[in-house]
């Protein structure tokens, strides 16, 4: 008898003990290094200064190159800030790579429209190419990324060639090598989100209907339960993409409605799994070492 309460007791205690050192194990989410950005003007509109938060690798030194990505926040062109992407930026520069999140004009704030949303977005990534030797960046492995609106602002830098701030020098390709692209509002036409904001220029600032041969490779995450852009939208911008010959990989998230993505506390699976994701695809592009 004595034998059993002391095996109960045993087995109890490793049990506690286990638990014990779970709980005190962080998740991924937690584990990503504080990098500390650099904040940095990129630009001055009537409505604010526009900044954007630059996240260096730790080993960076002056001279050198490294691949980049540009960050938009999402928020339907009405609300967000460039912490949207605060985490995802630390995890690539831990990685090697230098992450920049971008502010642009918005409704709540600025009282502005997505009209305003595209000028910045393009604006913030002439400026990162004309900066590009002081800020330390390989122009040949800039990409652009973004969720919802954002995910859209990132899209028009690659597949329009309107909605240009006129201050800007217009003789700079917005044009990046890469998309990454989570639950991005992809068509702005009724058939997805946006068209009422976007008004007389719903057809026009639509992504889905500006893919053309040459646009670079993209990455989509998109849940197939996402009621704010159709999971339809992304299916049918991935086939017109290939179709055109060019490279886009769409990664379903079954049953994940808009949002997904994000990091909710307790509940972080579908947040590491992109960011890791979103890493295999940048490795496999040469924007992160193998």
């Amino acid at each position: 008898m004595k034998a059993i309460q002391f095996l109960i007791l045993n087995v109890t205690l490793i049990s506690i003990s286990l638990y014990s050192f779970a709980q005190e194990i962080p998740d991924f989410y937690h584990q990503i290094p504080d990098i500390k950005p650099k904040t940095l003007l990129y630009k001055v509109t009537p409505q604010d200064s526009l900044f954007v938060d630059v996240y260096y690798p730790t080993d960076f030194k002056q001279g050198d190159k490294k691949p980049a990505i540009v960050f938009y926040f999402g928020g339907g062109w009405v609300n967000g800030t460039r912490d949207h992407f605060k985490k995802q930026s630390q995890y690539l520069a831990s990685k090697g790579m230098i992450s920049i999140t971008a502010d642009y004009r918005i409704q709540s704030i600025h009282n502005t429209t997505p009209i305003e949303a595209m000028q910045d977005a393009r604006s913030a990534m002439r400026w990162v190419k004309q900066n590009a030797e002081s800020l330390g960046i390989d122009l040949e492995k800039l990409a652009a990324g973004g969720g919802s609106a954002g995910g859209h602002l990132a899209a028009v830098t690659a597949t329009l060639d309107n909605y240009d701030d006129p201050n800007d020098d217009l003789s700079i390709s917005t044009k990046p090598k890469a998309l990454v692209l989570f639950n991005p509002v992809i068509d702005t036409t009724p058939k997805g989100y946006g068209a009422e904001k976007m008004g007389k220029d719903k057809k026009k600032a639509s992504p889905a209907r500006h893919v053309k041969k040459g646009l670079p490779p993209t990455i989509i995450f998109h849940g197939t339960a996402d009621v704010t852009v159709p999971f339809e939208n992304v299916k049918r911008f991935e086939q017109l993409m290939i179709k055109k010959g060019n490279e886009c990989v769409l990664i379903p998230f079954e049953g994940q409605a808009h949002g997904f993505f994000n990091y909710k506390e307790g509940n972080e699976k579908y947040f590491e799994e992109t960011v890791k994701r979103m890493e295999t695809f940048l490795r496999e592009k040469g924007y992160l070492s193998k």
